[in-house]
Order: C-alpha cells, then structure tokens, then sequence
C-alpha cells in the first residue's frame, strides 16, 4: 500500500515539477535569447534583481488565457505573460509583478490582469507597496472588450490604491495605449534609456492623423518623459541600475500611509557644522548659485536622492537623511530661470509634497524665489490654476514642515514657498534673506515714481531710494519682528538647526476638516 501511494506521489510531483519548468520557460529559449539580444533582461530576471535574494513567492504561476477565438486555444502558455507575487527590499514586504515580453509580447489579456488585480489587493489589505515592472505590447488584440476591461480594472485599483500604498513602475520596454494610464496614476515612474517608451498613440497613428513624423524614441522615450513631459520621474542607463533605483527609492519610504519611512543607521553628527554654506549665497543678489549643494551639505551623509532632474529644472525635489529619518525636500533653484516658479515647477513641486504628505514624510523647503516667471506663454498657458496647485499642496499638507529661505522671498511666490501663512510649522532664515513685496529696484521705480520724475538727479536720487529701501526690507529681521520667521539662524549651523526642528516637530499631530476630498485646482 506505502508502494502504491509513494508512486502515485511520485507522479503527481513529477506533473507539478514539469508545470513549473514550463512556467519558467516563458516564451521559450529563442524568444529570451531574443530578448537578451534587444538589451533587457527577463522578467525572471528582473524580480530576482529587484528582491532580496531568495525571497520571491509566485502567485498564479499555471494561470493561462481562456481565449477561444482566432486560433488562441492552441497557444496557452502558463503565467500567460505576466509574473506576479510577493517579496522582500531589504526585507520589508513588497509585491510585484513583472510583464513578460517572451509571451505574446507580453499583451494584457482578462487572466493577465485578474492577475495584476489580484496581487494589488493583497497589497492593499496588508499594506504593503506594489512595484510593477512594465514590458508589453498593449492589450491583446483576440480577447477585444475583455482585455480592456482588465486594463480599467487595474486603474481602479491603481486609484484605490493612491496615497494608501506606495506604487512605483518601471517602464522596460514598449508601454503604448491604454497601458499608459496604469504607471500614470502611480506614484513614481522610472525608465531605461534606449529600450523604454510610452505613448497614448504610436508614430504610424500619428503620421496618420496628423501627418506629423517621428520615432518612438523622440515621441515617447526615456529622454522625452525625463525632459519634456514630465511623465517619468527617473532615468536609468540600464536595468540593472534602474531596479537598484527603485529599492533605494522604497528605502524612504512606509509601507503604507499608516507607518513612518523606515530608520536609517546614521553615523554623521547631528550638529556638524556646515561652514561651506557662510559663502554659498553670493554678495551680488542677481548671481546663481546651485541649491544642491545646501541639500547635500545638511544631509546625512551629504546623500541625495533627486527627484525628475531633467524637468522643470528651476525647482528641485528629492529625498534625504536627517538623524537617520526620512525627510522630503523641495527647494527653488537659483541655477534656473533664477529660481522663478512656472507652471512646470509648480506641477512638480505640488505632486511630490502630496505624495510626502500622503506618506508620512516630513517636508523641508529652501526658498529663494523672486517670484512667478512672466510672460505670456506662462500666463495663456495657466500659471494662475497651476501655480495653485502648489500652493494648496503645501496648506494642505500636515506633516512637519520646515522652511529656510537662503535669499530672496518675494511677493506671492513667498507665500506659495511653505510660508507661515499657509501652516509652516517652523520658519528659518539666513541673515542673507530677502523678504519683501519685490526686488528693490522695482519697488522704488513704482512707490518714488513721482519724486524720481521730479529730481534734479534721478539716477542718484534712484540710488539713495534702492539703498533705503534694501536696508529696510532686503533682510529677514521686518519679518521676524512680526512672528513670520521664528529664527534667522547661522548658515554654519544649519544642519544642527533642522535636525533640532525636526526632532522637535516628531510628534506632531495635525488634521483638515472632514470632507470627502479637496478640489485641488486641476
């Protein structure tokens, strides 16, 4: 009997080894061959790359297509051409599924995406991020309705899902039509030079319609969606180097929107002195200077993890250390466009402090603003609605905040920069800070218009004016008189400064009134 049942066993396990080698087969040899041959790597590859080692769990690995139109009930592959599960980044819980390119090119039939859908429940109901690793050709033409639908299937879990847990995509090869919604509503997007593209339509659609030529490269690539658009947030030369992005990513970052960002071991001083910065700002106001190197100067480590550095370069946001601890950062960068807010930077910016605020993560803003950028491209275009956005994202927000205006604060874009007015919790200057209406040649052409017209020499006159007026208003002291900057501090001692607010703003508790949502100016 023991005989019987152990060959029976033997069997049975030899049907469930073979299932599994013809699940791990994927497309087969010629099809991965072909694969390596175009630059990416697997999907197998790719999840083992992107998890801790040996903790990959795979769901619905014998899962196939139930197609039965246009010959497809002859070509059932196992997996159907998405692979999906759970794991570990550095060993916090993630899941993931990655698309198979090896299996018809790794389309989105119905299966396919109760597959992706499944794995994004399970997410949300321990509340862990999902990763999705993006590499297919569209929706699979046979299956008609059934395939889109699956496509809006996952969108309403990508919704559901925002701001609850952290949702990251990489983008590995063609990623076109309707597929582009899904990384779009998540969180952070990230592509590989040379191998990634996206778009709603391709170029033969487009030369089409409207006549226009160009390549998938120009149109939708890597470059394109770090530079122009603003779509993608990262670009990578490899994937290799994209997958060691996005677990350093998740690094700063909660499970969910109940948790904190995980402790850091920090080796670097709370009080290092950062005497670099007593020259950073120069003594002519209309000189640049790159806000980086204050980032990088109070970080732990002086690390630095930026955020989109190829679009709306005039705002840099990003992530650093402070005392081991997750922190956001969104400074003006004087390098650009002399710091000027525009629509991009004010897109930008407004989608990053919610995300921080979403998650937990307190914010640290480093203002030097002369304002909004003028023009009529900027104005046609919606500086006014976009410009909102930035503002309602940091009056909404309730996490610590933290401000440092290094030089200029002018006008409305000092309000917008993380002000007192709009619930910042704490307000730092440097003594180099600026704070006034505007700069003060234009403050003294409109207030002393009539004395200037009137004086015997306008030029000197001008000049005695400006100097008063810099006196007066071109320091951060009118402003800490009236309680809108708590402290003005010693550049050398900024690191030890904010490190000190952070850790007095740790238990902060903050709510908004009750409503179903905001209507944030779209």
């Amino acid at each position: 009997m023991t005989e019987a049942v152990d060959d029976i066993m033997k069997d049975k396990l030899a049907l469930l080894a073979d299932n599994w080698q013809r699940a791990e087969a994927g497309g087969g040899t010629a099809r991965i061959e072909k694969q390596h041959k175009s630059g990416k790597l697997t999907a197998r590859e790719r999840i083992e790359l992107l998890l801790d080692a040996g903790s990959f769990v795979e769901l619905d690995a014998f899962v196939v297509h139930q197609c039965r139109d246009f010959g497809m009930e002859e070509q059932r592959i196992l997996g159907d051409g998405v692979i999906t599960g759970h794991g570990l980044v550095d060993g916090r819980p993630i899941f993931v599924f990655a698309q198979d390119f090896t299996v018809f090119g790794g389309s989105l039939s119905g299966a396919y995406a109760r597959k992706i859908c499944k794995i994004m429940d399970l997410a949300m109901e321990n509340g862990a991020p999902v990763v999705g690793l993006n590499d297919s050709g569209g929706a699979r033409i046979q299956e008609g309705v059934m395939s889109l639908g699956g496509y809006a299937d996952i969108f309403l879990r990508n919704t559901l899902a925002s701001g609850v847990v952290p949702q990251i995509s990489a983008v590995m090869g063609p990623c076109a039509g309707g597929a582009v919604y899904s990384p779009a509503i998540t969180d952070f997007i990230a592509m590989v030079e040379n191998t990634s593209y996206m778009f709603v339509t391709g170029p033969d659609v487009i030369k089409t319609v409207t006549h226009e030529e160009v390549d998938k490269e120009s149109l939708g690539g890597a470059a394109t969606h770090n530079k122009k658009s603003g779509v993608a947030h990262f670009s990578t030369p490899d994937e290799p180097t994209c997958l060691a992005l996005i677990r350093e990513l998740l690094s700063f970052m909660p499970s969910n929107n109940v948790e904190e960002a995980p402790i850091q071991p920090c080796d670097d001083a709370w009080d290092r002195a950062t005497d670099e910065l007593l020259t950073q700002v120069p003594a002519n106001a209309n000189k640049p200077y790159d806000i980086r190197t204050v980032i990088k100067a109070v970080a732990d480590s002086r690390n630095f993890l930026e955020v989109q550095d190829g679009f709306a370069p005039n705002i840099v946001v990003g992530f650093i250390r402070l005392e081991g601890r997750s922190i956001g950062v969104i400074a003006n960068q004087p390098g650009h466009l002399a710091g000027c807010l525009d629509i991009n930077a004010s897109i930008k910016g407004a989608r990053f402090v919610r995300f921080c605020d979403a998650f937990n993560i307190p914010l640290l803003t480093l203002v030097d603003v002369p304002g909004f950028l003028p023009g009529t491209q900027q104005e046609w275009g919606g500086i006014i609605k976009h410009g909102a956005k930035l503002l309602y994202a940091f009056a909404e927000a309730t996490v610590p905040k933290v401000t440092l205006i290094t030089r200029k604060a002018y006008g409305g874009a000092y309000d917008v920069m993380n002000s007192k007015h709009i619930r910042a919790d704490l307000n730092l200057a440097w003594p180099t800070a600026e704070i006034a209406v505007m700069g003060a040649e234009g403050a003294v052409n409109i207030i002393f218009r009539r004395e200037l017209k009137d004086a015997e020499d306008p030029v000197s006159k001008r000049a005695e004016l400006v100097a008063d007026y810099e006196r007066t208003f071109n320091n951060p002291y009118k402003a800490a008189e009236l309680g809108y900057i708590d402290r003005v501090i010693h550049p050398g001692a900024t690191r030890r400064e904010l490190v000190s607010a952070f850790r007095m703003l740790r238990n902060k508790r903050a709510t908004n009134p009750p409503r179903k949502h905001g209507n944030i100016p779209l």
